[in-house]
């Protein structure tokens, strides 16, 4: 299997599987001297671990970080730093239970990615689907943790917005809010819903989708580049792969199809510090793949957990009719423990762009520029 890499100068190598000895990456391309230990990447992988609520899997795994290289201890600070060599990040898998998946080795999961791995490699990973398992997300939120470290003044947070039909009230948003559930729901009141509600649906066996809802302050103006290297379309293709992913749009997306040039405008005064003041965000925070220096918005619509009790019409990979049947420790909504993996690729993106900008023209352009003299 190829493409197990992204981004240019700050680039991810994800390794391992879900049922394997260890998952982890390689970090290559982040500058030198930045403070980071294994307690600030261990505080990402806390979010998305699994098996802190009853509405997740409850496979038990610390996700533990190891870092394996590319810190060295500064003298001067007495601080671990980044070195610039490739940083290694080990998670080892403590809890599998391949047992699981023994009545279903031979079988296809509807809507699982069985099938398609058969078809291309000729073998799978059955044992909780290998590489197509959401479990491979903890090596990106390890990586996003020190992306966020790259760029001064990023703060990159995340939020369910959605669960199945039912959408939360943005007039109830509180960003505090997000850490005080389980849902990582800015809205009290529909957190309070989605308890009675996912619990409907793990009783039953089944699963539900979401859509989450990402946004990065603190961008500088400029990142992205206008035609093959968009801000827009990268951060679009790291977050549609994400595993369960079908759905990505930026600022108001979808809905933009629907409104006039009048309304979909991003009006622009002058701000009190000199700088372009923008009256509105419908284009989240990049024009022409480029970043406008106003916040980035980005959502992402997350597919219902193919593993799931109610039998389903399949077929086996000897070409023989069948039906089956999903035990063991699933997520309900897969799109739960997703918020902590959006903003991780989102911080990757940010930062390599960042790393691209500088080394293509330094220092973003002075603006305003100054009149021609007549």
């Amino acid at each position: 299997m190829s493409f197990n890499t992204f981004g240019h100068l700050f680039r991810v190598t994800t390794f391992g599987e879900s049922h394997g000895v260890a998952l982890g990456c390689v970090v290559d391309g982040c500058p030198p001297r930045i403070p980071l230990t294994a307690q600030d990447i261990q505080a990402e992988l806390d979010r998305r671990r699994p098996g802190q609520s009853r509405f997740t899997t409850q496979r038990q795994e610390p996700d533990a970080v190891k870092i394996l290289s590319g810190v060295f201890r500064d003298e001067d600070s007495g601080q671990d730093v980044t070195t610039g060599t490739p940083i290694a990040l080990l998670i080892e898998n403590v809890d599998q239970r391949s047992k699981d998946y023994s009545a279903i080795r031979d079988k296809y999961r509807p809507g699982h990615a069985g099938y398609t791995y058969d078809v291309k490699y000729g073998l799978h990973d059955y044992r909780g689907g290998g590489r197509a398992s959401a479990r491979e997300t903890a090596a990106r939120v390890a990586a996003g943790a020190i992306a966020r470290k790259v760029v001064p003044g990023l703060v990159v947070r995340g939020a369910l917005v959605q669960m199945g039909p039912h959408r939360i009230d943005r007039a109830n948003w509180d960003w505090d809010e997000v850490a005080r559930n389980p849902f990582f729901c800015p809205d009290a009141k529909a957190a309070k819903f989605f308890e009675d509600y996912l619990d409907g649906v793990r009783k039953a066996g089944s699963s539900i989708g979401a859509v989450i809802e990402i946004v990065a302050e603190g961008v500088p103006a400029g990142l992205g580049a206008p035609v093959y290297a968009k801000l827009d379309a990268e951060l679009a293709g790291a977050l549609m792969g994400i595993n369960a992913v079908k759905g990505v749009e930026i600022g108001d997306g979808f809905a933009a199809a629907s409104l006039s040039g009048e309304d979909n405008a991003d009006e622009m005064r002058v701000g009190n510090d000199g700088r372009p003041r923008f009256l509105s965000n419908h284009a989240g925070g990049i024009l022409g793949g480029i970043a406008t220096g106003q916040p980035v918005v980005a959502r992402f619509a997350v597919k219902p957990t193919s593993s799931i009790l109610a039998p389903r019409k399949t077929v086996t990979r000897h070409g023989e009719e069948a039906d089956v049947v999903t035990t063991g420790r699933h997520d309900p909504c897969v799109g739960i423990r997703a918020v902590p993996v959006g903003e991780a690729m989102v911080a990757c993106v940010i930062a390599d762009h960042y790393l691209r900008h500088r080394g293509q023209v330094g220092d973003s352009a002075a603006w305003p520029f100054s009149k021609p003299k007549a």
